[in-house]
C-alpha cells in the first residue's frame, strides 16, 4: 500500500512521481539505523509536501529541473536545523507543543491537501500550487469534470472507509489498490478519460549535492524552519503513541538525528523533505511490523520496483504496474 501512497505525496509535492519512491528508500534506511523508535516510518508524508510545494511553487516551475533543486535544498536545509536541534538536545521542546495547536494546524493541512487532490478526485485539470489559485481553477474548468474519474474515486474512498468502519483488521486499503490495479488494466482506464501514471523512470537514484544560489538559500530557510516544526512535532506524537501502546521507551534526540541524517540522504538522492508518517506507522503497526526491521524490508521492495518494475515493458505486463490511476490513488 505504501508504494501507491508515497507516488501520491510526490505529485502534492510537485515533484516527478519517481521521486517518492526515493524517499521510501535511503531516508527510510537512515532512519531505521540512527532512529530510537521501533515503529516510527520515516518517508514521504502529506503535510510537509503540502507546506513546501505551496511555497517553492512561485520560486520556480514544479517538477522542472530548478525546481527539484530546490525541493533538494530544502531538504538540507531541514536536516541541518534538526541537526542543530540534536546538538542542542532540543528534543524536549516536542513537550511544549500545544496537543490543541497541532490539531488545528494538521486540520488546516489536510484541507489544503483536500483541496491540491479534488481535481484528480473530479478529472479536472489544476494547474495552480497554492490554495485560492487551485480553487479557481476547479470553478473555471468544471467543464472538465469527468464522471468516470469521479465514480472510480468515489468506490475506492467508499470502499476503504467501509473497511476501516466493518472490517479494520482486514487490508481493505491493499485490495482496493491491487484491485484498481487490475481494473486498470483489464478496462483501459486511459482510453476512458481517467488518468493513469503510465511510465515511470527507474534506477537507483544519483548522489550529488543540490544547488542553488545564496539569495534562493534564504529564501528557503524560512520554509525548511516550518518543515523542521511539523517534523519534531508529528514525529514526536506519532513516536510516543507507539511506544506507549507496546510499553516501550524511546529517546527523542536520537529520533531527531535520524531523521535530521534521513532528510541529509533525501537531500542527496533527487527525493524531498521525508518526516514521521502517522498514516504509514499505522499501517505498518496493524500490518505486525514491531521493529524497523520492517522498514528495511519495505526498502528492499522499493529498491525491486525502483530496478525491475519500472520499464514501459514491465509496467504494462505487471498489471500495468504503476498504472494505477492517479485520481483513485489520491483519493
Amino acid at each position: 500500500m505504501d508504494v501507491p501512497q508515497v507516488l501520491g505525496y510526490a505529485r502534492i509535492a510537485a515533484m516527478p512521481v519517481v521521486a517518492g519512491l526515493y524517499t521510501a528508500l535511503l531516508p527510510l534506511v537512515a532512519f531505521a539505523l540512527f532512529g530510537s523508535s521501533r515503529h516510527l516510518v520515516v518517508a514521504a508524508d502529506s503535510a510537509t509536501a503540502a507546506i513546501f510545494s505551496s511555497s517553492l511553487s512561485h520560486m520556480a516551475k514544479p517538477e522542472s529541473t530548478e525546481y527539484v533543486e530546490l525541493v533538494a535544498m530544502l531538504a538540507l536545509l531541514t536536516a541541518g536545523l534538526l541537526l542543530l536541534a540534536r546538538i542542542f538536545k532540543l528534543g524536549f521542546l516536542a513537550n511544549f507543543l500545544s496537543r490543541t495547536v497541532l490539531i488545528g494546524f494538521l486540520a488546516g493541512v489536510g484541507f489544503q491537501v483536500g483541496i491540491a487532490v479534488a481535481g484528480d478526485i473530479l478529472g479536472i485539470d489544476v494547474s495552480a500550487h497554492r490554495t485560492i489559485p487551485q480553487l479557481k481553477e476547479l470553478y473555471d474548468n468544471f467543464r472538465q469534470f469527468n464522471l468516470e474519474t469521479f465514480k472510480l474515486s468515489l468506490l475506492v474512498v467508499s470502499v476503504i472507509l467501509l473497511g476501516r468502519r466493518f472490517a479494520p483488521r482486514f487490508p481493505v486499503a491493499l485490495l482496493a489498490v491491487i484491485a484498481s490495479m487490475a481494473a486498470s488494466a483489464e478496462f483501459h482506464f486511459e482510453e476512458r478519460g481517467i488518468a493513469v501514471i503510465g511510465p515511470v523512470s527507474g534506477g537507483l537514484p544519483s548522489i550529488r549535492l543540490p544547488e542553488a544560489s545564496l539569495n534562493q538559500i534564504l529564501a528557503l530557510l524560512p520554509v525548511a524552519a516550518s518543515c523542521f516544526v511539523m517534523i519534531i512535532a508529528q514525529s514526536a506524537a506519532t513516536s510516543r503513541i507507539y511506544a506507549a501502546r507496546h510499553r516501550e521507551r524511546i529517546d527523542e534526540d536520537a529520533d531527531i538525528f535520524g531523521l535530521s541524517t534521513a532528510n541529509a540522504v533525501a537531500a542527496l538522492s533527487g527525493a524531498f523533505v521525508v518526516n514521521g508518517s502517522p498514516t504509514q506507522t499505522a499501517m505498518a503497526d496493524i500490518a505486525g511490523a514491531r521493529s524497523q526491521l520492517a522498514q528495511l524490508v519495505f526498502a528492499a521492495v522499493v529498491l525491486l520496483v525502483l530496478l525491475f518494475l519500472q520499464t514501459p515493458c514491465n509496467i504494462y505486463r505487471v498489471a500495468r504496474w504503476p498504472a494505477l490511476s492517479s485520481r483513485s490513488r489520491l483519493a
